[in-house]
């Protein structure tokens, strides 16, 4: 008989009650600390590899074990690992880790050597991505990583504007998609159909009104990741409508506008004569020697090159990013002092009075010894003043001024400026930085920034402007303890107690001036020992900066503020930062404010109260996530790039692309921003239209395919045919065969077959053709509408038609097309023709590449 339920399962009372007899644990994306709630940090981070060839990645790791860190890398199968160990084996790969430090072969380094490569363990098991666990020492990567076939952002590092193309290897089925023909569409899957008697696979997008499109995989490049201006989600656009030509006709006008404004700016520089600043004289020397900290290495590469910009006649436009207290003063002080012993003035541009009077406090301190006249300009100086130190400034007494968006006003004239300084430009407002644009045609320009907003990281990177990194950390530096916790009487306590306790001081912020005073008196009664100070920026000038006087002379323990304190603000003695409703904060902001802290070498933290994590939108848990994992020194330039995915485009391009980018998405809109700026400096990639290539299945066997018997991961083949699409040079191309080769195995006839059309389209683009068809033991190549004009010539053909083994023939219907019959064929047909088709391309190549030079 079935027993009754009662005695066969629990009630869920006595479920409970079970389930409190046991021990439990939670799992939190979140670190804790103290005793606010117990638990156990794990301390677990992403693995980071060097940008690079795999060679470069593998050192790395034989640096980590070296060094006593137990490595283990995931292989997916037992092929990689074989070659993993092949490839540890390789002397090669000893020198460039540095392990090799003599040639004698003597047993102390063999037993380095061994000791090494005993602490690297290769198993084969699935893993997504690595991971590291600095506390037991141990870091997970994979092989993927290694051989970077998993790269979810690609960064397009050309000349020019060259912004990143998001890869569609974690395209998911309902992710939002660009067709470049046809719009806006939904992603469904990968599908293999019949088509014309070849199967193959195809991605399946939905549009508007049910209707479906299937994109062959091999035209992938055609393709690209929505990503909007805003989190809403875009309409689908109808499949066929004028509606997307329309709105791409506007946007590629809007482009050409934008791109147009931008880049005046720059061709004004690149063409104008700047000041020519002399070399070191002793005084730079010894102002330099006089600097009472051991110089990074990173620092003295960024003041080298700011030096050689500086000698050079064309006026200089520097990013100098590096991560809070990591030495940008340094280098900006050294500018300076170069610029006013060569009889020019400087500028030093800050967002806030407070930064304001910190810079002039340093830059005075350093420069007491030299006759430099050092002034500010800010609202804590009196009218009279201000008005004394503009005069000063016109008569040329005044060597560097430093001072707020004040210092763009008109009537702040120099007698002889050479350089302006800015740190913090995304600061500034709109109006602001068009002054900040005028200036960088006139005078050398110095821009410091911890962060980079995305706009300043894509033009750094597309080498419109000069950038230099400053990475590495002084001497005896900690990184920042950062935990995010739930709002909390106990949270608080704990932190501005533990603080005081070891003699410190705390920041609060909270960014509500109207609410500053009902937090004041809730934090007096959570700590009632506690000397808190109130500053913000709607106080009287002279009552804040008292206020801050008074801190820093520590006759407070807690400066309750809003973000006023921001930007550059250097206390040693406060190493603890409370950021109340830090998920209403941008990341550059958490990251400015958390740098507040840890400036000496105490170890210094960081707590991010929220109302309650589990609450926290998506983007916020991102962003708190972001600046939690990334707490090491030297992160800043990490974040802005995480920040750039967080946020996909932020206010980049300025409100009036915001339409466009929701309606084209950012992948087709920085294409063709790309393209707009090459065609307007000349540096074009695309000389000319992008060719067709068509090859019958009957003589050609089909168009060539990855297919799945060969890579079996659908993510893998995406990835590998938008990476094929996308390459320009023949010499890629034979990169990436030996590539695949070396990982899956030498390629089959369909995928031989489809890297040989890719090389036909680099030939045919590189040579003026915009059509080859190959079919019926024949083909046909049309020359574009620009190559027509420059160097088709019928004595050309003529001479081509001696040179090729078969008949040309020419015909002026429809453009000038060239009809190419072989003599004869080898015992493959289709392979044969492609190859004397290959010959064809390379010779008309040569006469364009002729004609171009002439």
């Amino acid at each position: 008989p079935l027993l009754p339920p009662e005695q066969r399962y629990l009630n869920w009372a006595d479920f409970q009650q079970t389930l409190e007899a046991c021990p439990s644990f939670f799992l939190s994306s979140f670190s804790h600390a103290g005793p606010a709630e117990t638990g156990t940090n794990l301390g677990a981070s992403s693995m980071s590899l060097p940008a690079g060839p795999h060679k470069t990645k593998l050192a790395r790791l034989l640096e980590l074990a070296e060094a006593g860190q137990e490595i283990w890398i995931a292989c997916d199968n037992e092929g990689q690992r074989h070659r993993l160990e092949e490839l540890f084996q390789d002397e090669s790969l000893f020198a460039e880790a540095a392990l090799l430090h003599s040639t004698s072969g003597d047993s102390a380094e063999a037993a380095l050597l061994h000791s090494t490569l005993e602490r690297i363990r290769l198993v084969v098991g699935g893993l997504h991505q690595g991971f590291s666990l600095p506390a037991l020492g141990w870091h997970w990567t994979t092989d993927r990583e290694i051989f970077g076939r998993y790269r979810r952002v690609r960064q397009r590092l050309a000349k020019g504007i060259a912004l990143p193309i998001v890869d569609l290897v974690d395209l998911k089925p309902g992710d939002f998609v660009v067709h470049v023909e046809q719009g806006i569409a939904r992603y469904r899957g990968l599908k293999m159909l019949t088509v014309e008697g070849r199967e193959g696979e195809f991605l399946e997008l939905e549009y508007a009104e049910g209707d479906t499109l299937y994109v062959p995989i091999e035209q992938i490049e055609r393709v690209g990741r929505y990503i909007g201006s805003s989190a809403a989600p875009p309409k689908l656009s109808k499949l066929g409508g004028k509606a997307w030509q329309s709105a791409k006709a506007k946007a590629r006008q809007a482009i050409e506008n934008m791109a147009g404004e931008l880049l005046e700016l720059y061709a004004e520089r690149s063409v104008r004569t700047g000041h020519v600043f002399q070399r070191d004289t002793p005084w730079q020397h010894e102002f330099e020697a006089s600097f009472i900290f051991d110089e990074t290495a990173d620092q003295l590469r960024s003041i080298e090159e700011v030096k050689r910009d500086m000698e050079s006649p064309r006026p200089m436009d520097r990013l100098i990013c590096g991560d809070v207290g990591f030495g940008k003063t340094e280098v900006a002080l050294r500018a300076a002092f170069k610029a006013v012993t060569d009889g020019r003035q400087v500028a030093l541009l800050v967002p806030t009075t407070v930064l304001a009077e910190q810079h002039y406090r340093t830059f005075s301190e350093r420069l007491a010894d030299y006759p430099v006249a050092v002034e500010v300009l800010s609202r804590f100086r009196s009218r009279l003043e201000q008005r004394s130190a503009l005069e000063a400034l016109a008569e040329g007494k005044i060597d560097i001024l430093i001072g707020t968006h004040r210092l763009l006003q008109k009537d702040v004239r120099f007698r002889d400026l050479g350089l302006v300084i800015i740190d913090e430009e995304q600061r500034f407002g709109v109006k602001h930085k068009e002054r900040l644009k005028q200036m960088r045609t006139l005078v050398d320009v110095l821009t410091m920034t911890a962060t980079p907003i995305p706009r300043t990281l894509y033009m750094s990177l597309g080498g419109v402007r000069d950038m230099s990194l400053v990475n590495t950390p002084p001497k005896d530096r900690q990184p920042i303890q950062t935990y995010v916790y739930d709002w909390s009487r106990e949270v608080i306590e704990s932190a501005i107690l533990r603080e005081m306790a070891r003699g410190g001081q705390v920041y609060f912020v909270h960014n509500r001036v109207e609410s500053i005073g009902a937090v004041a008196a809730q934090l007096q009664q959570i700590v009632p020992e506690a000397r808190i100070a109130i500053g913000h920026g709607q106080m009287v000038e002279k009552e804040l900066a008292r206020v801050m006087r008074d801190f820093i002379d520590r006759r407070y323990d807690v400066l309750l503020s809003t973000t006023i304190i921001g930007s550059g603000l250097d206390i040693p003695s406060v190493n603890t930062i409370v950021i109340d409703r830090a998920d209403t904060f941008g990341l550059a902001d958490l990251y400015q404010l958390r740098g507040r802290v840890g400036r000496d070498r105490h170890r210094a933290y960081c707590y991010l109260l929220v109302p309650s994590r589990g609450t926290l939108s998506r983007v916020a848990k991102q962003r708190l996530l972001a600046i939690q994992e990334f707490n090491q020194l030297g992160s800043g330039f990490q974040l802005a790039l995480r920040d750039m995915e967080i946020r996909g485009m932020g206010n980049l391009l300025g409100r009036e692309q915001h339409g466009h980018i929701a309606a084209l998405g950012f992948d087709l809109y920085s294409r063709l921003l790309a393209d707009a700026v090459d065609r307007l400096t000349g540096k074009q990639r695309h000389l000319y239209p992008e060719p067709q290539v068509e090859l019958s299945p009957g003589d050609a066997e089909g168009r060539g395919e990855i297919s799945p018997q060969y890579v079996p991961s659908a993510r893998l083949r995406m990835s590998l045919y938008k990476r094929l699409a996308g390459l320009r040079e023949l010499a890629a191309v034979e990169e990436y065969e030996k590539e695949i080769a070396d990982l899956y195995g030498a390629p089959p006839p369909e995928t031989q077959r489809l890297i040989e059309t890719q090389r036909l389209r680099i030939l045919a683009w590189q040579a003026g053709i915009d059509l080859v068809r190959v079919g019926s033991g024949r083909a046909q190549l049309r020359y574009c509408e620009e190559a027509t004009h420059h160097h088709f010539s019928p004595e050309r053909v003529l001479e081509l038609d001696r040179r090729v083994e078969g008949q040309l023939t020419v015909s002026i219907r429809d453009g000038v097309l060239l009809t190419f019959q072989p003599a004869a064929v080898g015992p493959s047909r289709a392979d044969s023709l492609l190859s004397q088709v290959k010959v064809l391309l390379e010779r008309i190549g040569e006469h364009a590449r002729k004609g171009r030079r002439g």
